[in-house]
């Protein structure tokens, strides 16, 4: 078809007619782009192997620029070769490869509609073709309005060679009608020959109304305060080969004015010349943009006044948008053009949230354009000699209502106090497990210091203790990002009151330095030492605050930050957290070592008793017994005085066995002589043995007993236990008082209650009494003579029987001591 020599020549012979003929084809593809609501239109005669286009409306630069007039760029060879329409409502999604690989494809063409041009003896030469950027669905009436174009061409050239008699667009009022545009045509003298419906509609006049009238007297009164015929005379005159657009102020026929842009042409035809003048409504165009002025107003002054960053991009990744509270962040100007050199520069500043180097395909804003839907994505922005900020960036793509991308969107805060806040409870939790896992706080302070400065992000960190010896404050341990730090930086003695350790040491409270460049009170020449070896090594802000255990000061954590901090308030409430933590360590290992000291000394005393004064008591009560034996040349005073030393020796005899009794249960020296034994008769033996005694102070001593209660145990042991509680209740029941004694057994477990309703215990020393050598408040107030001993070997026995022994109150006065036995064999203690 494309190489047909007859076709071929036809078209060569088109080339000449086409353009001779008395309508403008510029126009003519401006009303083929109008009547289908299209932006583009072109007409192009296809030869062999080229395409010459001889009219065209609205290209894009992208078509114009890439148009070398080979067939390959352009359809009407398509058209051609096919003889009827084509069209494809989105070719990105065509189904003909052809055209989805189309080299408009790539110029931003996604739909197209054509129609073949025929000669006189229906040969095609070429094609009429309307292009839109967008997907449409093509209908019949698009097709059909395109025919009726393509066979106005057909009818107004002359193919046999001689010169047809050219029609005005005029006599097209079927087509005319079908144009979205008002179309009027005015003769010579300004009179309307020529009226289209869509005129109608915007202007109020019919057709019959206004045609053959002056078009002063209807639509057009004057033309720039101007009457309208001098124009009319320069247009005549001119002739322009192009259609001449003005904005001109036409009248309705209501008396309102309407802003119109109109396209004014000069047509020969068989009446003689006319203007042809195409309408397009500005007044709604007009409206929209002063809609759109008010909504961009509003938008750039909402971008203004937020404190979140906004940047945005078009459909080609460039950047279009950035608002001040973005520039900011990027240190940039608040107003200006956008900088164009972000691609570039981001990866120098912005990291995620490890700390890797953000390229510019890889920042959130790429992203959604590239289709994504981010939501708090953590992004850090790190710029020289500023402190490090997190921002939570959400960004999504902008697309219209037929799902085009038309750029893309990013909204980023700053959450670094949130983050940071975060990452201290996990270094609470870091402090917590390296103070559990080391055995001394010098072992534990890299490892908490560590987590400290990366909960801070700082570079370093020193823990400083109060010696309790010497009461000097002394480094205990540190942790720097670049191993040991800088020479001398760590491990120096603060000074009281002088530089910012020495300082919180002094006062007890906290301190913050943001600039320590700019820090008045640090005067003295090691204070400025101090400060110059900072800055040396790029510390800038210093933040102490004190460790401590309730009111007691026991030393200063210090750390370092190498840029200009902010959060002042935030940041030492949350390092307090972490120095209370070192505080209730540092306390419970000293206690912990105040009471081995403790425990160590009270042994000491017990072997110091036990063999120091064992052997001078015995001596000693041995001669007293023999003195009293030969006191009979004795007079009765010197008597008196030999029982006495007898009785307070055996007192002291006494203790010193309880003592040496208890330390060699508790040491595990001396064992238990475990065997079956019966509960309730150890239980009797020991209420029988004291119910004499009892009665003669004037206690009822009363019991009440099972039957045999058979158990595993020491029962030499056991009665002792029995023999001290009991001893106790009489010693502390005031005459006519009650004793009771209870057994029971269930469940594995036998309870032996001894209930008195004596003098009692205070609530808050129900426990303590258990310890050796304690006595409680109100038996010291009492008199009552004793050592403080029984219970606490009592407690002791009853542990190694694996029972327990608790006290409790009885009312109005007295105790209860309960004791609480296994009765199957208990293991032995470890």
């Amino acid at each position: 078809m494309l190489r047909d020599p007859g076709r071929l020549a036809a078209v060569r012979r088109a080339s000449r007619l086409l353009p001779a003929m008395g309508l403008s084809l510029d126009d003519i593809a401006r009303l083929a782009a109008h009547s289908l609501d299209a932006p583009m239109a072109t007409i192009c005669l296809a030869g062999e192997d080229r395409v010459q286009r001889l009219g065209a409306y609205g290209l894009s630069p992208a078509l114009i620029s890439h148009d070398d007039g080979s067939l390959t760029e352009s359809l009407a060879g398509h058209v051609v070769c096919a003889d009827q329409a084509l069209h494809a409502a989105d070719l990105s999604q065509d189904a003909d490869e052809h055209l989805r690989e189309h080299p408009i494809a790539h110029r931003g063409v996604r739909a197209f509609m054509a129609v073949p041009v025929h000669d006189g003896v229906g040969r095609p030469l070429g094609a009429i073709t309307v292009f839109d950027t967008r997907p449409r669905r093509w209908q019949e009436v698009h097709e059909l309005a395109l025919l009726d174009i393509a066979g106005l061409l057909t009818a107004s050239v002359g193919w046999d060679g001689r010169a047809a008699a050219t029609t005005p667009m005029l006599d097209g009022a079927a087509l005319l009608d079908s144009v979205q545009e008002a179309f009027v045509a005015v003769d010579t003298g300004g009179i309307i020959r020529g009226f289209n419906r869509a005129a109608e509609r915007l202007l109020g006049y019919t057709a019959a109304q206004i045609c053959c009238r002056h078009i002063e007297d209807t639509v057009l009164p004057d033309y720039d305060g101007e009457t309208t015929r001098p124009a009319l005379q320069r247009l005549f005159a001119a002739e322009p080969a192009r259609p001449l657009v003005r904005e001109l102020s036409v009248r309705h026929r209501d008396g309102h004015r309407l802003r119109t842009r109109a396209s004014l042409s000069v047509v020969h035809g068989a009446a003689g010349a006319l203007v042809c003048v195409f309408l397009t409504d500005l007044s709604a165009q007009a409206a929209a943009e002063a809609t759109a002025e008010r909504h961009a107003s509003f938008l750039t002054a909402l971008l203004n006044s937020l404190t979140v960053g906004v940047i945005a991009c078009d459909d080609t990744g460039r950047v279009i948008l950035m608002n001040p509270a973005l520039r900011r962040i990027q240190g940039r100007p608040e107003t200006g053009p956008v900088p164009d050199d972000l691609p570039a520069v981001v990866p120098t500043f912005l990291y995620d949230a490890q700390m890797r180097p953000l390229e510019w395909d890889q920042t959130p804003l790429m992203r959604a354009l590239r289709g994504e839907h981010l939501t708090d994505l953590d992004i850090v922005a790190q710029l020289p000699g500023q402190r490090s900020r997190t921002f939570a960036t959400t960004a999504q793509p902008i697309e219209n209502r037929d799902g085009r991308r038309l750029g893309a969107v990013v909204v980023a805060h700053e959450v670094t106090a949130l983050r940071r806040a975060e990452r201290f409870n996990t270094c609470r939790r870091d402090v917590e497990q390296a103070l559990r896992a080391a055995t001394s706080i010098t072992e534990a302070a890299p490892a908490v210091t560590r987590a400290v400065t990366t909960a801070l992000g700082w570079p370093s960190a020193e823990l400083f203790l109060i010696d309790e010896t010497t009461d000097r404050l002394q480094a205990v341990g540190h942790h720097s990002d670049t191993g040991d730090g800088p020479e001398g930086f760590f491990g120096h003695t603060p000074v009281r009151d002088r530089g910012v350790t020495g300082r919180v040491w002094q006062s007890g409270q906290p301190l913050w330095v943001p600039d320590i460049t700019r820090y008045v009170h640090l005067t003295s020449e090691n204070e400025q030492q101090r400060v110059d070896l900072c800055v040396r090594h790029g510390i800038r802000t210093v933040l102490a605050v004190p460790v401590r255990d309730g009111d007691t000061l026991l030393g200063v954590l210090t750390c370092y930050a190498g840029a200009p901090e902010v959060d002042q308030e935030l940041l030492t409430v949350l390092l307090d957290g972490v120095a209370a933590q070192i505080g209730v360590y540092v306390a419970l290992r000293r206690a912990e070592e105040l009471a081995r000291q403790l425990t160590r000394s009270q042994d000491d005393f017990l072997d110091l008793v036990g063999h120091e004064l064992r052997t001078p008591l015995t001596s000693i009560l041995a001669n007293v017994t023999m003195l009293t034996e030969e006191a009979v040349t004795l007079d009765e005073e010197q008597q008196q005085m030999l029982a006495t030393v007898a009785r307070n020796t055996g007192a002291l005899q006494h203790i010193v066995d309880t003592l040496l009794d208890l330390a060699a249960l508790e040491s595990g020296h001396q064992q238990l002589a475990a065997e079956p034994v019966d509960l309730a008769a150890i239980a009797a033996d020991a209420v029988a043995a004291l119910r004499l005694g009892a009665a003669g102070g004037g206690v009822q001593l009363r019991a009440d007993l099972p039957g045999p209660v058979p158990a595993h145990g020491d029962g030499d042991r056991l009665r002792q236990v029995l023999d001290d509680v009991l001893s106790n209740a009489l010693k502390y029941s005031p005459a006519g008082a009650d004793i009771h004694v209870s057994l029971e057994a269930g469940g594995g477990w036998a309870e032996l209650c001894i209930t008195d309703t004596g003098i009692g215990t205070p609530p808050g020393e129900r426990d303590r009494v258990f310890d050796r050598f304690y006595r409680a408040s109100n038996v010291r107030h009492h008199g009552t003579p004793g050592s403080g001993l029984g219970l606490s070997r009592t407690r002791t026995i009853v542990r190694l029987h694996g029972g327990s022994i608790a006290l409790r109150p009885e009312q109005p006065t007295g105790t209860t001591v309960c004791i609480r036995l296994p009765l199957g064999r208990h293991p032995d203690p470890a």
